[in-house]
């Protein structure tokens, strides 16, 4: 798959930025419905994302240059160039949540609905999104003999944006099974979204080949722990708190 997609009067259109949009799109779609499904209006929503979703770009972009800062101080032209790829998703998870806990409480609204409506969007976008790392050759794994394994620069491996995927995929589907039938606290769509990524994402990233590091920690498999253990003991805290009352 070429990373570029076509050409308008010279100017490159590439698959990843395609992808991120559809994404974004198809994301909003989602949410809306869900918006009104549980009583808050679409035009609150869609402030909303006026403001989450360039902080999420802005984050993810943030997040993924702090971690690469060897290159980016040598070449500080390449910041701002994010149409070959460098977006970091728990950039977007912490720049989004930031600007929505700042949102809800300037609109007077809960944080934890607001949170709930989008969980299936974000998780549905980055199974989407994944296949633009395919389209740029990126976020792959090590070599390896399995027949799904896909060529890169004339190696077989592992493709872990398809793992990936696949993983958000099982995810997106479960939330919005769980939601109508079983959620029963707010906020808990939004936290077993957080959970149920971060596992997929903890073993997906010890195949990977392009991991951001900490010394020699894989930083997306440190944030996932640490998600998986806080979320879980807050949503277990929070689910016998509203039982107890």
């Amino acid at each position: 798959m070429l990373a570029v997609a076509f050409s308008i009067f010279g100017l490159e259109i590439r698959w990843y930025g395609l992808l991120i949009a559809s994404a974004v799109l198809i994301g909003t779609v989602l949410a809306l419905k869900e918006a009104k499904r549980k009583g808050v209006k679409e035009e609150t929503l869609i402030d909303m994302l006026l403001f989450a979703v360039p902080a999420a770009i802005i984050g993810a972009r943030a997040y993924y240059v702090i971690f690469m800062w060897d290159y980016y101080s040598k070449n500080p032209s390449q910041i701002l160039n994010i149409r070959g790829g460098g977006l970091a998703i728990h950039g977007v998870i912490i720049a989004g949540t930031l600007v929505v806990i700042i949102f809800a409480k300037v609109r007077k609204e809960s944080f934890w609905k607001l949170a709930d409506i989008v969980a299936p969007s974000l998780i549905l976008g980055q199974a989407i999104g994944r296949w633009g790392n395919f389209a740029n050759q990126e976020a792959h794994g090590g070599p390896t003999d399995l027949p799904w394994g896909i060529m890169i620069d004339g190696v077989k491996v592992h493709p872990t944006f398809l793992y990936e995927s696949i993983w958000n995929l099982l995810v997106f589907g479960f939330l919005l099974w769980y939601r109508r039938k079983k959620a029963t606290v707010e906020g808990e769509i939004y936290l077993l979204y957080l959970i149920l990524y971060s596992v997929g994402r903890f073993f997906i990233e010890g195949l990977r080949t392009d991991s951001l590091m900490l010394g020699p920690f894989r930083v997306a498999q440190l944030i996932s722990l640490a998600i998986i253990m806080s979320g879980g003991a807050y949503l277990i805290w929070k689910k016998k708190r509203i039982k107890a009352e």
